[in-house]
């Protein structure tokens, strides 16, 4: 293709990015007014971060934050692409599979649309203050001119490559599931930038001078670390940190530029057949996890709510999102120096949550379990097993974070009433959420982020929030006792009776709460199905 076709080409997708952008906006006053304020809220986070760079010129450890802060900028445009595969349509390069376009002039005007957006805008306001925070002497000017498109060509093609590559996996249903994870994959990074920023204030910016020196020869963080070299005199490490970063970008551009060829000349699934050359489906095996499980109705339960688990997104994300909450909030107080053991309990918190709205999780397939059901025996049994698969991977965890944060705190005495507290409220909330899935049940959205169907956000607040007053009164008994060991002379010896006490308390409490909701279960299913099944 010559050049003037290349032109054209390029011109022609940016102004397809500036009509999607265009069009979007004129939906409705409310997405307008949305995308006015997330580009204020994000220009002016840029500014900010902008005057701050700007103010550590001259500092000595300048170039040890602006360095971790291009690479870990860097990090960001790689990952978004997995997490918000739907925020640009234009990352989907089979969209143009059909037209007559050489993946080589397509590179060049993708890479040129996706110049387009507040996210390069804000990439490059970070930039410009990094340049400006480290670059000292005309040939770190000379380099930083060079360093600042690198860059920022660098992030946008990596994220286009990472896209491209993955573009198969962010249409299917795993990509959904990405998706659906990425608020639990942001809240995690931020409490991990918190508690670095923490150590930072505590031992000062020096702390990131050996990080700054190895991530100065990673691409495209290399070309900033050529600015610092040049600024320091160490011309010819400048410059091959500097050939370094062109080097990537021009790898991550011929990657991309296959990797657009492959998806453009091959078969994906929806045209290749699904059975096997013999014109017979294949038989599937079994994955041993049925072998696991109690044999009958309990073991059927457990392993439907197990797959449930591991195949449903919003399902899937709701035990990752508790899995991490449960290990963070411990463990992140006891590296910090002021957690307590008890915060251990905050994981048994977190998953019994789960066993609230059980057939909600279910959405319409509930009608399925609903045949199955015709006496409080059965509504006892589908309980039980739903709460026992609960039980497989909560009990575990629970030890693990409370054992976990007794070796961080060194308290290691303090382990046997932690656990025990853990199970009596681990058991306290599987009986309170198996009455409260019978008595408040609500819908779950399969679609998008919403976690409750409209119209019944009340009926989730009264279910889980008045289930977790309910389970903190349940556990007063094991509470009194632990504050009565404690406060008794000689008592503190006997604390280690607390692990069997709030064991069997928690288990006797949960059968009775289970055999309780049985029968409100049987006698409601009529209401729970039109409940859980509204969209």
């Amino acid at each position: 293709m010559s050049a003037a076709g290349a032109a054209s080409v390029t011109s022609v997708v940016v102004r397809l990015k500036l009509s999607l952008l265009r069009n979007g906006l004129r939906q409705s006053a409310g997405r307008r007014a949305a995308y006015v304020a997330s580009v204020v809220v994000v220009l002016l986070f840029a500014a900010l971060q902008l005057i701050g760079l700007i103010a550590l010129r001259g500092d000595e450890h300048a170039a040890g934050v602006a360095v971790p802060l291009v690479a870990l900028l860097a990090l960001g445009w790689a990952v978004m692409p997995l997490f918000f595969p739907s925020g640009d349509e234009t990352l989907d390069p089979t969209r143009l599979v059909m037209l007559p376009l050489r993946p080589r002039p397509l590179v060049r005007a993708l890479l040129t649309a996706s110049l387009v957006g507040i996210g390069p805008l804000f990439t490059l306001c970070l930039l410009l203050g990094s340049v400006i925070a480290v670059a000292h002497g005309p040939a770190a000017y000379v380099t930083a001119v060079a360093a600042v498109p690198l860059v920022l060509l660098g992030c946008v093609a990596l994220a286009r490559a990472v896209a491209a590559a993955n573009i198969r996996l962010l249409t299917s249903r795993r990509g959904r599931d990405l998706a659906v994870l990425s608020g639990l994959v942001i809240a995690v990074g931020l409490q991990v930038v918190n508690f670095g920023i923490q150590r930072l204030g505590s031992s000062g910016l020096g702390r990131l001078d050996p990080v700054a020196d190895v991530l100065g020869w990673i691409p495209p963080a290399s070309a900033l670390g050529a600015v610092q070299s040049m600024s320091e005199g160490s011309y010819g490490v400048g410059a091959a940190r500097l050939a370094l970063a062109g080097l990537a970008l021009a790898a991550l551009l011929r990657m991309w530029s296959r990797t657009l060829t492959r998806l453009m000349t091959s078969p994906d699934g929806s045209t290749l057949q699904a059975v096997a050359a013999g014109g017979t489906r294949k038989r599937t095996r079994s994955t041993g996890l049925s072998r696991l499980l109690p044999p009958g109705r309990t073991g059927t339960i457990m392993e439907r709510s197990l797959r449930y688990v591991w195949r449903e997104p919003k399902t899937k994300a709701a035990w990752v999102t508790s899995l991490a909450i449960g290990l963070i909030v411990p463990v992140f107080n006891a590296l910090q120096g002021t957690g307590s053991i008890y915060f251990a309990c905050f994981a048994a918190g977190m998953l019994g949550i789960l066993m609230y709205n059980q057939f909600g999780q279910d959405s319409s397939a509930f009608w399925t379990v609903a045949t199955t059901i015709s006496s409080a025996r059965d509504a006892y049994l589908e309980l039980r097993g739903r709460a026992l698969a609960l039980l497989s991977i909560t009990l575990p965890f629970a030890t693990f974070v409370t054992v976990l944060t007794a070796a961080l705190l060194g308290d290691w005495a303090a382990l046997p009433e932690a656990l025990g507290l853990s199970f009596a409220l681990l058991g306290a909330m599987l009986a309170t959420g198996a009455w409260a899935s019978a008595r408040f049940p609500y819908s779950i959205p399969q679609e998008g982020y919403k976690n409750v169907a409209p119209g019944q956000a009340g009926l989730a607040w009264i279910s889980i929030f008045g289930g977790m007053v309910a389970s903190a009164l349940l556990c007063l008994p094991v509470i009194g006792l632990t504050i009565w060991l404690h406060v008794s002379a000689g008592g503190e010896s006997w604390t280690w009776l607390l692990l069997p006490a709030g064991a069997a308390y928690g288990a006797g409490i949960a059968v009775l709460g289970l055999r309780l909701a049985a029968p409100r279960t049987a006698g409601r299913l009529p209401e729970i199905l039109t409940a859980v099944s509204r969209a």
